[in-house]
């Protein structure tokens, strides 16, 4: 049985897929492998893989590549893995005591888990919007002037700095290491820094 056969699809909307996925994909470097392939596919922006929950879920742009050529690549991907050897079982693991599996239970604990990415990403929102309130209250008369213009400023900068947190990853591991490939998103990134520079201007 080839392990494309063992990739389940659970949930699949326009943009987004999720897998259930076989053990051996979970292995670390495994993972890694099948990440970073994935990552590098034009249209592909985020992918997400929970070796706990045996879990893959990718995040991608219809326009650019369908479900149909995602899939495609996806098991092309594994089939090269599995033909390389990367896909061979490991040993079995020395047996962790029960305090060691109380330990990775508690941390590994579903809600616990999506709290903490949250709070964190919620953290750096509110550090950065709390910077560009400061600037914005630098100049009180810009408000006073014209309110309208002042508040959309605002919402302008926390919609900027939410793109470039959402895209970071991108941007650092794959945007900057290969700016040809993804000059339509650099083309975009550009264009929007024009605008937000473009409505700061005085009439």
């Amino acid at each position: 049985m080839s392990i494309q056969k063992e990739f389940v699809l659970r949930y699949r909307v326009d943009g987004h897929v999720r897998f259930q996925i076989p053990a051996q994909i979970c292995d670390v470097d495994v993972a890694r492998a099948v990440t970073d392939g994935l990552s590098g596919i034009d249209g592909v922006y985020r992918v997400k893989l929970y070796r706990s929950q045996r879990k893959l879920s990718i995040r991608f742009d219809e326009a650019v590549c369908d479900f149909k050529s995602l899939a495609r690549q996806l098991f092309n991907l594994l089939a090269e893995l599995e033909k390389q050897g990367g896909l061979n079982p490991k040993p079995v693991a020395k047996p962790v005591s029960w305090k060691d599996k109380a330990k990775s239970g508690l941390n590994n604990f579903k809600a616990t888990r999506w709290a903490k990415e949250k709070f964190g990403d919620a953290k750096e929102t509110v550090q950065a919007a709390k910077i560009i309130t400061k600037l914005g209250m630098k100049k009180p008369t810009a408000f006073i002037k014209d309110p309208e213009k002042a508040v959309i400023d605002f919402l302008n900068d926390i919609l900027v700095i939410f793109l470039i947190r959402l895209h970071w990853n991108n941007i650092t591991q794959h945007w900057l290491v290969r700016p040809l490939k993804h000059r339509y998103e650099w083309m975009a990134l550009f264009y929007m820094f024009f605008l937000l520079v473009r409505s700061r201007r005085q009439k």
